[in-house]
């Protein structure tokens, strides 16, 4: 990895999720999903509470706190595949980018339309 990409991770890391958070709203709520959706998505992913989630946002926890945090990351979570900005997310290597990478896809997914059963990845049986 070079150095401008170390950068970038590193600029991405500090950055507060509240900064992107309302982004991730948007996009949903654009493509006619709510913002409750999107906090079931990152509280799927994470373990958190609503109440924790809310927490983390008002005291603009960054990425690499809220990670590391995190209650229960979901074991399902590396069911998660396919690509989030030209970039497929189970080739990722470092493990705090592709965290963030799965909540990019999952957030891309609800305003796609996808269904929330299919969202919230179960293992198949």
């Amino acid at each position: 990895m070079g150095t401008d990409t170390k950068t970038t991770h590193a600029r991405l890391y500090a950055m507060p999720v509240a900064e992107v958070y309302p982004h991730y709203v948007t996009k949903a709520e654009k493509k006619g999903r709510t913002k409750d959706e999107v906090d079931q998505i990152i509280r799927w992913l994470t373990g958190y509470t609503p109440k924790r989630l809310q927490t983390h946002l008002d005291k603009r926890t960054d990425f690499e706190t809220f990670f590391a945090k995190a209650p229960k990351l979901n074991p399902n979570r590396e069911l998660i595949t396919g690509s989030i900005c030209g970039i497929r997310v189970e080739e990722v290597e470092e493990d705090l980018m592709r965290e963030i990478r799965y909540m990019d896809k999952l957030v891309d997914e609800l305003s796609k339309g996808k269904a929330m059963e299919k969202i919230l990845r179960t293992p198949k049986e």
